[in-house]
């Protein structure tokens, strides 16, 4: 059985949650998100929350579709209600961002510039060292994260790359002249 799943969601005021068929709408204060979600589970909306029971015998793809569908809710009432954001920092000489338009130009050191397109929904900001990517897509925010970090992952021995704002690179020696 799923710890999660079992729980209840309470939909806070000013929140609307929307049920058509297998298509749950999420509409609050932020913006507005949709998802679709399998008959093989059953989500029942009441005035002020949300329950989810499996349909039929339980197996373990419905266990962990249960628990699953319940963070994707939950996150979907979060992200319209406060929204998410994710930190990077870069470090390195020479490596800088912009943002202009609707992309993010990276210069990390390569003979080219890397140009990125900035999905629709998230706001990008750039200030001297650090990247603030901003929306209310968990999802969409977190890979779009993952993608710019990717283009120049930090390296152990000088720290030079892209990090997120609170991960921690453990570093390296290096070589060492025998004497």
């Amino acid at each position: 059985m799923s710890r999660l799943g079992k729980k209840e969601i309470k939909i806070p005021t000013g929140v609307t949650v929307k049920q058509d068929g297998d298509l749950i709408s999420v509409k609050g204060p932020k913006g507005e998100l949709s998802r679709g979600f399998k008959a093989d589970i059953i989500i029942t909306l009441t005035s002020d929350s949300i329950t989810l029971t499996p349909r039929g015998a339980v197996t373990v793809f419905k266990r962990a579709l249960w628990g699953t569908y319940w963070s994707h809710i939950r996150n979907m009432i979060t992200g319209v209600t406060e929204g998410y954001s994710e930190k990077l920092l870069i470090e390195g000489t020479g490596y800088k961002w912009a943002v202009s338009g609707s992309s993010l130009d990276l210069s990390l050191g390569f003979s080219h510039p890397v140009k990125l397109a900035i999905p629709t929904g998230l706001s990008v900001k750039t200030e001297k060292g650090e990247l603030t990517v901003t929306g209310i897509d968990k999802e969409v925010v977190g890979s779009f994260a993952a993608l710019v970090r990717s283009q120049k992952k930090p390296e152990p021995y000088k720290g030079k790359g892209i990090r997120y704002a609170e991960e921690v690179i453990e570093r390296k020696q290096g070589k060492r002249s025998t004497a």
